[in-house]
């Protein structure tokens, strides 16, 4: 019986060294501290994150929503033109600022589908984004480019919230002062049912996967993981394998809590 019982207890611990080894890898000295930073700098607002995506998705749908026709967009620039339903309009726009010791600077194009229901009023918005730049913070700084494909429904005045589904992605070089450590990544993030307040855009639940790849000098390395967006303006992240943080979503600070 006792021979049985170490079999069994050898058996567990190897599953649970292979389930890790499986959801994590890294040869190039790359730590799930440092994983969950990569994750923080893609998801933070005053680093071009996926947040400050959802925030513009969203300044859109409120034009749309509270527009006299219901079909008016006011672009990010300067021009104002109206949208007919299930047509695309292009248009790009530059942003830079410093907040909370983070300087920025990004350009991005975007392309919006305006999707109507039967009663031909305003129902989601699909936003295809391409974007290049760089921020700088007083711990990582970070020269990238990227890609998002999103839809935001609840355009309709009885939507609560509004409601986004998609994904991000980001790939750059990625610089750690704290360490320094300098990487190549490749982030994704798959988001489900994101809710943000109406008005305010303001995210407020939802859900998301995350995997990470790169490489530095020493090797390659990759991640994955999950992300629960909380009510605070925070997210939990959960690095497999590793550990748990919470990252505020305008700055991209990140406390590990275990």
């Amino acid at each position: 019986m006792k021979t049985f019982k170490t079999s069994i207890i050898a058996l567990l611990l190897l599953a649970a060294i292979s389930c890790k080894k499986d959801n994590s890898t890294s040869t190039a000295s790359v730590t799930t501290d440092n994983a969950a930073d990569i994750t923080a700098g893609a998801l933070a607002e005053n680093s071009g994150g996926l947040t400050s995506v959802t925030d513009n998705v969203a300044t859109n749908a409120d034009l749309v929503v509270t527009s006299a026709t219901g079909k008016t967009i006011n672009s990010v620039g300067t021009a104002s033109v109206h949208q007919a339903c299930g047509t695309t309009l292009i248009d790009s726009a530059s942003n830079a600022g410093s907040a909370d010791s983070v300087t920025w600077s990004y350009f991005v194009k975007y392309s919006r589908t305006l999707n109507c229901n039967t009663s031909n009023q305003p129902d989601n918005l699909i936003d295809s984004l391409l974007y290049n730049g760089s921020y700088h913070g007083p711990v990582v700084t970070s020269s990238n480019s990227g890609s998002a494909k999103v839809t935001i429904a609840g355009l309709t005045t009885q939507a609560t919230n509004y409601v986004v589904n998609g994904d991000y992605n980001r790939t750059g070089s990625f610089d750690n002062k704290s360490s320094g450590k300098s990487y190549n990544s490749n982030v994704n993030i798959v988001v489900t049912n994101v809710l943000l307040t109406k008005p305010g855009h303001k995210i407020v639940g939802g859900s998301a996967t995350f995997t990470i790849s790169g490489s530095t000098p020493k090797g390659t390395y990759s991640f994955s993981g999950t992300i629960t967006f909380n009510q605070d303006s925070t997210a939990t992240l959960t690095v497999n394998g590793g550990g748990t943080y919470t990252i505020d979503l305008r700055t991209g600070f990140k406390i590990r809590r275990h």
